[in-house]
Protein backbone atom coordinates (compact mmCIF):
# COMPACT_ATOMS: atom_id res chain seq x y z
CA UNK A 1 0.00 0.00 0.00
CA UNK A 2 1.41 3.17 -0.84
CA UNK A 3 1.57 6.51 1.35
CA UNK A 4 -1.53 7.75 -0.58
CA UNK A 5 -3.91 4.79 0.85
CA UNK A 6 -6.96 6.21 0.77
CA UNK A 7 -8.39 6.08 4.87
CA UNK A 8 -10.88 3.10 3.24
CA UNK A 9 -7.63 1.18 2.61
CA UNK A 10 -5.91 1.78 5.76
CA UNK A 11 -8.79 0.78 7.66
CA UNK A 12 -8.88 -2.64 5.70
CA UNK A 13 -5.21 -2.96 6.30
CA UNK A 14 -5.12 -1.99 10.32
CA UNK A 15 -8.36 -4.41 10.11
CA UNK A 16 -6.32 -7.42 8.47
CA UNK A 17 -3.18 -6.64 10.55
CA UNK A 18 -5.88 -6.92 13.57
CA UNK A 19 -7.36 -10.47 12.27
CA UNK A 20 -3.78 -11.60 11.80
CA UNK A 21 -2.82 -11.12 15.62
CA UNK A 22 -5.89 -12.36 17.00
CA UNK A 23 -7.06 -15.08 14.68
CA UNK A 24 -2.93 -16.49 13.94
CA UNK A 25 -1.10 -15.90 17.08
CA UNK A 26 1.44 -13.14 15.00
CA UNK A 27 2.86 -10.80 16.38
CA UNK A 28 1.77 -7.02 15.90
CA UNK A 29 5.53 -5.39 16.06
CA UNK A 30 7.03 -7.98 13.68
CA UNK A 31 3.76 -7.32 11.35
CA UNK A 32 4.04 -3.89 10.99
CA UNK A 33 8.02 -4.34 10.66
CA UNK A 34 7.36 -5.39 7.61
CA UNK A 35 4.41 -2.29 6.41
CA UNK A 36 5.50 -0.42 3.64
CA UNK A 37 2.99 2.49 4.51
CA UNK A 38 4.75 6.08 5.53
CA UNK A 39 3.88 9.13 7.49
CA UNK A 40 0.70 9.83 8.50
CA UNK A 41 -1.16 6.49 6.86
CA UNK A 42 1.59 4.23 9.01
CA UNK A 43 0.71 6.66 11.99
CA UNK A 44 -2.88 6.28 11.62
CA UNK A 45 -2.88 2.20 10.99
CA UNK A 46 -0.73 1.52 13.65
CA UNK A 47 -2.86 3.85 15.73
CA UNK A 48 -5.84 1.24 14.79
CA UNK A 49 -3.85 -1.76 15.47
CA UNK A 50 -2.37 -0.89 18.92
CA UNK A 51 -5.72 0.77 20.10
CA UNK A 52 -7.99 -2.06 18.94
CA UNK A 53 -6.04 -4.22 20.41
CA UNK A 54 -5.67 -2.90 23.86
CA UNK A 55 -9.38 -2.69 24.26
CA UNK A 56 -10.20 -6.29 22.22
CA UNK A 57 -11.54 -7.96 25.00
CA UNK A 58 -14.13 -4.72 25.75
CA UNK A 59 -14.98 -3.95 21.90
CA UNK A 60 -15.95 -8.13 21.63
CA UNK A 61 -18.26 -7.68 24.48
CA UNK A 62 -19.70 -4.62 23.34
CA UNK A 63 -19.70 -6.23 19.36
CA UNK A 64 -21.72 -9.70 21.10
CA UNK A 65 -24.69 -7.08 22.23
CA UNK A 66 -24.88 -5.35 18.65
CA UNK A 67 -24.92 -8.57 16.64
CA UNK A 68 -27.64 -10.99 16.18
CA UNK A 69 -25.47 -13.51 15.18
CA UNK A 70 -22.97 -15.07 17.26
CA UNK A 71 -19.81 -12.94 16.89
CA UNK A 72 -17.65 -16.07 16.45
CA UNK A 73 -19.62 -16.97 13.20
CA UNK A 74 -18.71 -13.43 11.51
CA UNK A 75 -15.65 -13.70 9.12
CA UNK A 76 -12.33 -13.20 11.16
CA UNK A 77 -11.63 -10.13 8.60
CA UNK A 78 -14.95 -8.69 8.97
CA UNK A 79 -15.46 -9.25 13.36
CA UNK A 80 -11.84 -7.28 13.73
CA UNK A 81 -13.36 -4.78 11.40
CA UNK A 82 -16.52 -4.64 13.60
CA UNK A 83 -13.63 -3.93 16.44
CA UNK A 84 -11.62 -1.33 14.44
CA UNK A 85 -14.62 1.00 13.93
CA UNK A 86 -15.50 0.58 17.58
CA UNK A 87 -12.51 1.45 18.76
CA UNK A 88 -12.63 4.46 16.01
CA UNK A 89 -16.50 5.65 17.83
CA UNK A 90 -14.75 4.98 21.80
CA UNK A 91 -11.39 6.44 21.17
CA UNK A 92 -12.81 9.98 19.80
CA UNK A 93 -9.00 10.27 18.12
CA UNK A 94 -11.70 10.24 14.44
CA UNK A 95 -14.65 12.28 13.78
CA UNK A 96 -17.92 9.62 14.10
CA UNK A 97 -19.45 10.43 10.81
CA UNK A 98 -15.57 9.30 9.40
CA UNK A 99 -15.49 6.63 11.68
CA UNK A 100 -18.51 4.66 10.48
CA UNK A 101 -18.13 5.82 6.77
CA UNK A 102 -14.66 4.75 6.45
CA UNK A 103 -15.71 1.21 8.05
CA UNK A 104 -17.99 0.89 5.67
CA UNK A 105 -15.53 1.41 3.05
CA UNK A 106 -12.86 -0.60 4.16
CA UNK A 107 -15.45 -3.35 4.51
CA UNK A 108 -15.89 -3.10 0.37
CA UNK A 109 -12.12 -2.81 0.42
CA UNK A 110 -11.93 -5.98 2.15
CA UNK A 111 -14.45 -8.00 -0.11
CA UNK A 112 -17.27 -7.57 2.22
CA UNK A 113 -19.49 -5.36 -0.13
CA UNK A 114 -22.65 -7.68 1.03
CA UNK A 115 -21.94 -6.60 4.53
CA UNK A 116 -21.51 -2.92 4.16
CA UNK A 117 -25.06 -2.25 4.95
CA UNK A 118 -24.12 -4.43 8.06
CA UNK A 119 -21.36 -3.03 8.90
CA UNK A 120 -22.92 0.25 8.84
CA UNK A 121 -26.02 -1.02 10.72
CA UNK A 122 -23.72 -2.02 14.15
CA UNK A 123 -21.97 1.30 14.15
CA UNK A 124 -25.09 3.07 13.99
CA UNK A 125 -26.84 1.46 16.80
CA UNK A 126 -23.51 1.68 19.08
CA UNK A 127 -23.79 5.43 18.87
CA UNK A 128 -27.68 5.22 19.39
CA UNK A 129 -27.07 2.97 22.43
CA UNK A 130 -23.67 3.91 23.64
CA UNK A 131 -24.13 4.58 27.11
CA UNK A 132 -26.35 1.57 28.01
CA UNK A 133 -24.04 -1.13 26.89
CA UNK A 134 -20.83 1.07 28.46
CA UNK A 135 -22.35 0.55 31.55
CA UNK A 136 -23.89 -3.29 31.19
CA UNK A 137 -20.44 -4.32 29.88
CA UNK A 138 -17.70 -2.48 32.13
CA UNK A 139 -19.84 -4.23 35.40
CA UNK A 140 -17.10 -6.63 34.52
CA UNK A 141 -14.08 -5.69 35.27
CA UNK A 142 -11.86 -8.01 33.11
CA UNK A 143 -14.60 -6.32 30.33
CA UNK A 144 -13.94 -2.96 31.87
CA UNK A 145 -10.02 -3.23 31.59
CA UNK A 146 -10.46 -5.42 28.70
CA UNK A 147 -7.87 -8.08 29.71
CA UNK A 148 -8.50 -11.92 29.53
CA UNK A 149 -10.18 -13.34 32.51
CA UNK A 150 -7.11 -15.47 33.07
CA UNK A 151 -4.80 -12.78 34.01
CA UNK A 152 -8.20 -10.79 35.94
CA UNK A 153 -8.21 -13.34 38.16
CA UNK A 154 -4.54 -14.83 38.27
CA UNK A 155 -3.98 -11.06 39.53
CA UNK A 156 -6.55 -11.23 41.90
CA UNK A 157 -5.64 -13.95 43.54
CA UNK A 158 -1.91 -13.23 43.46
CA UNK A 159 -1.82 -9.29 44.33
CA UNK A 160 -5.36 -8.42 45.33
CA UNK A 161 -4.32 -4.53 46.75
CA UNK A 162 -2.65 -3.97 43.17
CA UNK A 163 -4.76 -5.78 40.65
CA UNK A 164 -6.79 -2.89 39.50
CA UNK A 165 -3.77 -0.59 39.47
CA UNK A 166 -2.46 -3.22 36.92
CA UNK A 167 -5.30 -3.80 34.73
CA UNK A 168 -5.99 0.34 34.42
CA UNK A 169 -2.03 0.38 33.93
CA UNK A 170 -2.22 -2.20 30.72
CA UNK A 171 -3.95 0.27 29.44
CA UNK A 172 -1.95 3.20 28.98
CA UNK A 173 0.03 4.81 26.56
CA UNK A 174 3.53 4.06 27.34
CA UNK A 175 5.91 6.84 27.89
CA UNK A 176 9.10 7.35 26.93
CA UNK A 177 12.49 7.05 28.98
CA UNK A 178 16.16 7.36 27.66
CA UNK A 179 19.07 5.85 29.05
CA UNK A 180 22.16 8.33 29.38
CA UNK A 181 25.22 6.94 28.28
CA UNK A 182 27.65 8.64 30.76
CA UNK A 183 30.58 7.76 28.21
CA UNK A 184 29.73 10.17 26.07
CA UNK A 185 27.04 12.60 27.83
CA UNK A 186 25.81 13.55 31.56
CA UNK A 187 22.77 12.83 32.59
CA UNK A 188 22.07 16.51 33.57
CA UNK A 189 23.34 17.77 30.68
CA UNK A 190 21.82 15.84 28.40
CA UNK A 191 18.17 17.11 30.26
CA UNK A 192 19.02 20.32 29.69
CA UNK A 193 19.93 19.92 25.98
CA UNK A 194 16.52 18.07 25.67
CA UNK A 195 14.54 21.07 27.25
CA UNK A 196 16.30 23.73 25.63
CA UNK A 197 14.93 21.91 22.25
CA UNK A 198 11.37 22.03 23.53
CA UNK A 199 11.09 18.75 25.65
CA UNK A 200 9.81 18.07 29.09
CA UNK A 201 12.16 16.27 30.91
CA UNK A 202 11.75 14.37 34.70
CA UNK A 203 14.76 12.17 35.99
CA UNK A 204 14.46 8.78 37.98
CA UNK A 205 14.66 9.13 41.88
CA UNK A 206 16.91 5.49 42.05
CA UNK A 207 17.76 5.18 37.98
CA UNK A 208 20.66 7.76 37.82
CA UNK A 209 20.75 7.41 33.97
CA UNK A 210 17.03 8.00 33.09
CA UNK A 211 15.45 10.44 31.99
CA UNK A 212 11.44 10.40 31.05
CA UNK A 213 10.62 12.92 27.97
CA UNK A 214 7.51 14.12 27.20
CA UNK A 215 6.20 14.27 23.66
CA UNK A 216 7.62 11.20 22.98
CA UNK A 217 9.98 11.11 19.67
CA UNK A 218 11.23 9.28 16.96
CA UNK A 219 14.61 7.92 18.37
CA UNK A 220 16.23 9.34 15.42
CA UNK A 221 15.20 12.72 16.63
CA UNK A 222 16.95 12.57 19.69
CA UNK A 223 19.80 14.79 20.17
CA UNK A 224 23.23 12.66 19.62
CA UNK A 225 21.36 8.92 19.69
CA UNK A 226 23.58 8.06 16.19
CA UNK A 227 26.92 9.17 18.45
CA UNK A 228 25.54 7.21 20.97
CA UNK A 229 24.57 9.23 23.65
CA UNK A 230 21.51 8.08 24.28
CA UNK A 231 19.67 4.75 24.44
CA UNK A 232 15.97 4.51 24.62
CA UNK A 233 14.89 2.15 27.71
CA UNK A 234 12.58 2.18 30.15
CA UNK A 235 13.48 3.17 33.76
CA UNK A 236 12.38 -0.24 35.12
CA UNK A 237 14.86 -2.08 32.98
CA UNK A 238 17.57 0.73 33.96
CA UNK A 239 16.77 -0.46 37.71
CA UNK A 240 18.29 -4.11 36.86
CA UNK A 241 22.46 -2.46 36.46
CA UNK A 242 21.33 -0.68 40.07
CA UNK A 243 20.93 -3.94 41.67
CA UNK A 244 23.49 -6.30 40.16
CA UNK A 245 25.99 -3.50 40.53
CA UNK A 246 28.58 -4.07 38.28
CA UNK A 247 32.23 -3.84 39.05
CA UNK A 248 35.11 -2.70 37.02
CA UNK A 249 37.57 -5.64 36.34
CA UNK A 250 34.55 -8.18 37.18
CA UNK A 251 33.36 -11.05 34.43
CA UNK A 252 29.49 -10.57 34.01
CA UNK A 253 27.20 -12.85 32.22
CA UNK A 254 24.04 -11.20 30.50
CA UNK A 255 22.31 -14.32 29.88
CA UNK A 256 19.53 -13.64 27.93
CA UNK A 257 21.06 -10.48 26.29
CA UNK A 258 19.14 -9.70 23.39
CA UNK A 259 18.50 -6.66 22.34
CA UNK A 260 21.73 -5.59 24.10
CA UNK A 261 19.68 -2.94 26.20
CA UNK A 262 21.17 -4.13 29.80
CA UNK A 263 24.72 -5.71 28.18
CA UNK A 264 25.28 -2.26 27.08
CA UNK A 265 24.16 -0.29 30.43
CA UNK A 266 26.24 -2.31 32.07
CA UNK A 267 29.45 -1.55 30.37
CA UNK A 268 28.27 1.83 30.42
CA UNK A 269 28.73 1.67 34.18
CA UNK A 270 32.12 0.24 34.45
CA UNK A 271 33.47 2.49 31.69
CA UNK A 272 33.82 -0.45 29.16
CA UNK A 273 36.51 -2.40 31.78
CA UNK A 274 34.85 -5.33 32.71
CA UNK A 275 34.53 -8.58 30.96
CA UNK A 276 30.77 -9.06 29.72
CA UNK A 277 29.36 -12.18 27.44
CA UNK A 278 26.17 -11.63 26.13
CA UNK A 279 24.41 -14.69 25.84
CA UNK A 280 21.44 -15.13 24.16
CA UNK A 281 19.93 -18.49 22.23
CA UNK A 282 18.75 -16.18 19.00
CA UNK A 283 22.06 -15.90 16.78
CA UNK A 284 19.50 -13.60 14.77
CA UNK A 285 18.49 -11.75 17.81
CA UNK A 286 22.10 -10.85 18.72
CA UNK A 287 22.71 -8.88 15.51
CA UNK A 288 20.49 -6.46 17.78
CA UNK A 289 22.86 -6.61 20.55
CA UNK A 290 26.21 -5.99 18.37
CA UNK A 291 24.53 -3.14 16.57
CA UNK A 292 23.56 -0.92 20.08
CA UNK A 293 27.00 -2.29 21.07
CA UNK A 294 28.93 -0.52 18.23
CA UNK A 295 26.48 2.50 18.16
CA UNK A 296 27.66 3.35 21.74
CA UNK A 297 31.23 2.30 21.48
CA UNK A 298 31.73 -0.86 23.58
CA UNK A 299 32.97 -4.46 23.11
CA UNK A 300 31.22 -7.59 24.80
CA UNK A 301 31.55 -11.03 24.03
CA UNK A 302 28.56 -11.98 22.05
CA UNK A 303 27.84 -15.51 21.65
CA UNK A 304 24.82 -17.61 20.75
CA UNK A 305 24.24 -20.38 23.41
CA UNK A 306 21.43 -21.37 26.07
CA UNK A 307 22.34 -20.43 29.72
CA UNK A 308 20.58 -23.93 30.80
CA UNK A 309 23.23 -26.05 28.44
CA UNK A 310 26.50 -24.35 29.72
CA UNK A 311 28.29 -27.20 28.12
CA UNK A 312 27.95 -26.05 24.68
CA UNK A 313 29.30 -22.85 24.91
CA UNK A 314 30.82 -22.12 28.42
CA UNK A 315 34.40 -22.02 29.07
CA UNK A 316 34.59 -22.71 32.64
CA UNK A 317 35.53 -19.93 34.24
CA UNK A 318 32.72 -18.77 37.01
CA UNK A 319 31.37 -15.23 36.70
CA UNK A 320 31.54 -12.62 39.15
CA UNK A 321 28.26 -11.38 38.49
CA UNK A 322 25.26 -13.01 36.18
CA UNK A 323 22.29 -11.26 35.04
CA UNK A 324 19.90 -13.54 33.98
CA UNK A 325 16.47 -11.71 32.44
CA UNK A 326 14.66 -14.31 31.68
CA UNK A 327 11.73 -15.16 29.10
CA UNK A 328 8.52 -14.54 30.33
CA UNK A 329 4.54 -13.71 30.22
CA UNK A 330 5.67 -10.40 29.58
CA UNK A 331 2.50 -9.19 31.13
CA UNK A 332 4.50 -6.32 32.94
CA UNK A 333 4.98 -4.78 29.76
CA UNK A 334 1.10 -4.99 28.05
CA UNK A 335 1.07 -1.16 27.78
CA UNK A 336 3.91 -1.78 25.63
CA UNK A 337 2.74 -4.52 23.62
CA UNK A 338 -1.15 -4.97 23.81
CA UNK A 339 -1.24 -8.08 21.33
CA UNK A 340 -0.10 -10.03 24.01
CA UNK A 341 -3.45 -9.89 25.60
CA UNK A 342 -4.50 -11.87 22.78
CA UNK A 343 -1.31 -14.28 22.44
CA UNK A 344 -0.89 -15.10 25.85
CA UNK A 345 -2.42 -18.03 27.37
CA UNK A 346 -3.08 -19.26 31.14
CA UNK A 347 -1.46 -22.46 30.17
CA UNK A 348 1.78 -21.20 29.13
CA UNK A 349 2.50 -19.62 32.23
CA UNK A 350 3.52 -22.87 33.98
CA UNK A 351 5.48 -24.24 31.07
CA UNK A 352 7.55 -20.75 31.42
CA UNK A 353 8.12 -21.24 35.06
CA UNK A 354 9.79 -24.41 34.67
CA UNK A 355 12.22 -23.07 31.81
CA UNK A 356 12.32 -19.95 34.30
CA UNK A 357 13.67 -22.53 37.41
CA UNK A 358 15.67 -24.50 35.19
CA UNK A 359 17.57 -21.53 33.96
CA UNK A 360 18.11 -20.72 37.41
CA UNK A 361 19.53 -23.66 38.47
CA UNK A 362 21.88 -23.78 35.79
CA UNK A 363 23.28 -20.33 35.57
CA UNK A 364 23.52 -20.76 39.46
CA UNK A 365 26.07 -23.52 38.86
CA UNK A 366 28.54 -21.02 36.67
CA UNK A 367 28.54 -18.46 39.69
CA UNK A 368 31.58 -18.01 41.54
CA UNK A 369 31.18 -18.10 45.89
CA UNK A 370 30.64 -14.81 47.11
CA UNK A 371 28.96 -13.76 43.40
CA UNK A 372 25.70 -12.13 42.82
CA UNK A 373 23.12 -13.13 40.48
CA UNK A 374 20.25 -11.00 39.82
CA UNK A 375 16.99 -12.90 38.41
CA UNK A 376 14.46 -11.04 36.46
CA UNK A 377 11.22 -11.01 34.81
CA UNK A 378 8.98 -8.64 32.91
CA UNK A 379 5.86 -10.44 34.20
CA UNK A 380 3.74 -9.18 37.35
CA UNK A 381 2.96 -12.68 38.00
CA UNK A 382 3.65 -15.02 40.99
CA UNK A 383 4.27 -18.13 39.64
CA UNK A 384 7.24 -16.60 37.65
CA UNK A 385 8.65 -14.19 40.05
CA UNK A 386 8.59 -15.06 43.68
CA UNK A 387 7.16 -18.43 42.75
CA UNK A 388 10.45 -19.13 41.01
CA UNK A 389 12.47 -17.47 43.29
CA UNK A 390 11.48 -18.74 46.72
CA UNK A 391 11.69 -22.38 45.27
CA UNK A 392 15.29 -22.18 44.63
CA UNK A 393 16.02 -20.54 47.85
CA UNK A 394 14.35 -23.34 49.34
CA UNK A 395 16.12 -25.63 48.07
CA UNK A 396 19.83 -23.92 47.42
CA UNK A 397 21.45 -23.96 50.40
CA UNK A 398 24.31 -21.09 49.36
CA UNK A 399 21.72 -18.73 48.30
CA UNK A 400 20.63 -15.58 50.26
CA UNK A 401 18.20 -12.80 49.15
CA UNK A 402 20.06 -9.95 49.09
CA UNK A 403 16.80 -7.93 47.64
CA UNK A 404 16.43 -6.36 50.72
CA UNK A 405 19.64 -4.59 51.30
CA UNK A 406 19.80 -4.11 47.61
CA UNK A 407 15.77 -1.70 47.91
CA UNK A 408 16.52 -0.36 50.89
CA UNK A 409 15.15 3.60 50.65
CA UNK A 410 13.18 2.41 47.32
CA UNK A 411 9.55 2.42 48.06
CA UNK A 412 8.61 -0.46 50.78
CA UNK A 413 6.97 -3.49 49.68
CA UNK A 414 4.32 -4.97 51.73
CA UNK A 415 4.99 -7.30 54.26
CA UNK A 416 5.28 -10.98 53.63
CA UNK A 417 5.37 -9.75 49.97
CA UNK A 418 7.94 -12.69 48.95
CA UNK A 419 11.38 -13.16 47.92
CA UNK A 420 12.40 -10.54 45.59
CA UNK A 421 11.24 -6.54 44.66
CA UNK A 422 8.20 -5.64 42.30
CA UNK A 423 7.81 -2.61 40.57
CA UNK A 424 3.68 -2.70 39.24
CA UNK A 425 3.29 -1.80 35.90
CA UNK A 426 3.03 2.10 35.82
CA UNK A 427 4.06 2.90 39.11
CA UNK A 428 6.28 6.02 39.01
CA UNK A 429 5.45 5.57 35.16
CA UNK A 430 7.88 2.21 34.72
CA UNK A 431 6.69 -1.11 33.31
CA UNK A 432 6.04 -3.63 35.41
CA UNK A 433 9.53 -5.63 36.61
CA UNK A 434 10.30 -8.04 39.15
CA UNK A 435 14.13 -8.50 40.60
CA UNK A 436 15.67 -10.83 42.99
CA UNK A 437 19.19 -10.15 43.99
CA UNK A 438 21.02 -13.31 45.03
CA UNK A 439 23.91 -13.46 46.60
CA UNK A 440 26.02 -17.41 46.36
CA UNK A 441 27.54 -17.97 50.20
CA UNK A 442 31.40 -18.38 50.03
Amino acid sequence: MSTRASAAEIRASAATLVSQTIDRGRSLDELLAGDPDEGSARGLKRSLCYGTLRWHFRLIEILRRLCERPVERLEPGLRALLEVGLFQLLSGEVAPHAAVAETVGAARVLGFERAAGFVNAVLRRFQREREALLAAVDADLSVRTAHPRWFVEALERDRPQLATAILEAGNAHPPMWLRVNRLRADPAGYAARLESEGWQVKQHAFAPDALLIDPPTDVRSLPGFAEGQVSVQDAAAQLAVELLAPQPGERILDACAAPGGKTCHILERVAGRAEVVALDVSEGRLERVRENLARLGLAALVQAGDVSHPAQWWDGRPFDRILLDVPCSATGVIRRHPDIKVLRRASDIPALARRQAAMLESAWGLLRPGGVLLYTSCSVLRAEDEGVVGAFLARTADARDRTPERTAGWPERSPGAGPGYLVQSGEADMDGFYYACLGKHP
